[in-house]
């Protein structure tokens, strides 16, 4: 039987901080962004996702990969916001089984509308409490975890890693 490796004291600072950190930001940027946009946050991370990509456009898989959830909890958001005409669903043509999710211009005006007032509020809940010193320590952190976590695979995901010109709206 293997050993436990406890955290020690300073390891358990350490984790309930992160816990507490992580909980009270997503907790406030979402209530925010559903009392201003009227939208959870995973919708506004898809939008954002397709804002940035080439064409406005993404197949599936890849949009749930650079969103880092499931693909079936990507299908059904993308559902709920085909229902609202904020993304189509079209079939990809170089893989018959394969589909794409495009942002339409109704969906670009709503995440343009919600991308002040959410990047306000990812100001106020994290980048204003932290020094520019204490900021770059968080990314190098955070993309550590990520990398370690994701198997070394390269983040954000290649095929969605900047914007597609002026058009993008850079506000996840």
């Amino acid at each position: 039987m293997e050993h436990t490796r406890w955290l020690d004291d300073t390891e358990q600072q350490t984790w309930r901080a992160f816990l507490a950190a992580q909980r009270l930001v997503s907790e406030k940027v979402e209530r925010r962004l559903q009392a201003g946009a009227g939208m959870p946050q995973a919708y506004y991370e898809i939008l954002v996702r397709l804002s940035e990509a080439p064409d406005r456009t993404l197949r599936m898989s890849v949009l749930a990969d650079s969103a880092m959830s499931s693909r079936s909890r990507v299908s059904h958001a993308v559902a709920r916001m085909e229902q609202t005409g904020w993304i189509e669903r079209r079939a990809c043509p170089s893989d018959r089984r394969g589909q794409l999710a495009v942002l339409t211009d109704e969906g670009f005006r709503v995440l343009a509308d919600a991308a002040p007032d959410h990047v306000e509020s990812v100001r106020e809940a994290v980048f204003d409490a932290l020094s520019p010193a204490q900021q770059a320590a968080l990314r190098d952190a955070c993309e550590t975890v990520v990398a370690h976590l994701s198997d070394g695979a390269e983040w954000p995901v290649s095929e969605d890693a900047g914007p597609d010109g002026p058009d993008a709206v850079r506000a996840s």
